[in-house]
């Protein structure tokens, strides 16, 4: 079967690519993010997937609004870069993994989610963001291939935290099913509370984005039960990516162990965070930045 070894849950800001792009990771306002980054990236480079799938939502760069699935999957043998208006960031395509894809589409059909299925995808920050967290410096290639998982947070209606939950745990059955030895992680994006136009632009809840970083671990269904209304209100209308999170936690068993996690305000107007979970079973050293 395939094993998940790991969970990772992270914002996708689009200008925390261009920090490390523009090599300003160092500079004092992107600083202690990119501190607070370096013992889990540490960590990860110890314990290597085959294959990442990243669950995140696209920014009407590969998909036209007019066709917004609930959930898509990919399926393709690569997946290059989108222009998001200022060129491709410069990282490398994605490769993809269609034998697990393919399994993944099958067992979460059967399953009883309608998944839209996408042959051809770009990618835009939303997938790289996270994978440039994980790995700063790729070279040529990433360190796995790429499953993309695109969730609907943008247009409504979206999928409630419940749904999002209930796919985590369909993928994490998936996985389990799948006849070779993978190994896989599981990246969450999206978050943290932030609204970015409208009378609360700029709106920021620390206390309810830390309550998250919490029950993420110890009590995700509390989490499942929030209602829409409830994110947008206690997150912002963009803080509502945070179901995505969900999904990953729902791919993870029930017991893990917390290994890094990091919370940073503000990161381009934008609540940051990061929790990184180690799905093994073996007890790992956890480090928390205050």
């Amino acid at each position: 079967m395939a094993e998940v070894i790991w969970g990772l849950a992270t914002s996708h800001v689009p200008s925390i690519g261009a920090a490390m792009d523009g090599g300003k990771t160092q500079d004092p306002y992107w600083k202690p993010l990119f501190d607070g980054y370096r013992p889990a990236r540490e960590w990860m480079a110890e314990h290597i997937p085959d294959v990442a799938l990243v669950v995140y939502n696209d920014h009407a760069n590969a998909l036209d609004v007019d066709v917004v699935p609930t959930f898509a999957l990919g399926t393709a043998e690569r997946y290059p870069v989108a222009d998001e208006g200022f060129g491709p960031r410069p990282v490398p395509d994605l490769l993809g993994a269609p034998d697990l894809s393919l399994h993944l589409l099958e067992r979460l059909v059967d399953d009883g989610f309608d998944m839209t299925v996408l042959q051809h995808l770009e990618v835009d920050h939303g997938c790289t963001v996270p994978l440039s967290v994980y790995c700063p410096e790729p070279g040529d290639a990433w360190p796995c291939a790429v499953i993309p998982l695109l969730v609907n947070v943008i247009q409504h209606p979206q999928p409630t935290a419940a749904r999002c939950y209930a796919l985590g745990k369909a993928i994490g059955r998936a996985l389990r099913e799948d006849p070779g030895d993978t190994t896989v992680a599981i990246f969450g994006t999206g978050g943290m509370s932030h609204q970015l136009a409208g009378s609360r632009a700029g709106f920021i809840n620390p206390e309810f984005d830390r309550m998250f970083l919490d029950k993420i671990e110890t009590d995700p269904e509390h989490l499942a039960g929030l209602s829409r209304a409830d994110y947008v209100a206690q997150a912002g209308s963009e803080g509502f990516e945070l179901v995505m999170w969900l999904i990953m936690r729902g791919a993870l068993s029930e017991q893990i162990t917390r290994v890094h996690d990091v919370y940073h305000v503000p990161a381009s107007n934008t609540a940051a965070g990061l929790a990184l979970f180690d799905n093994s079973g073996v007890s790992a050293t956890t480090t928390r930045q205050p």
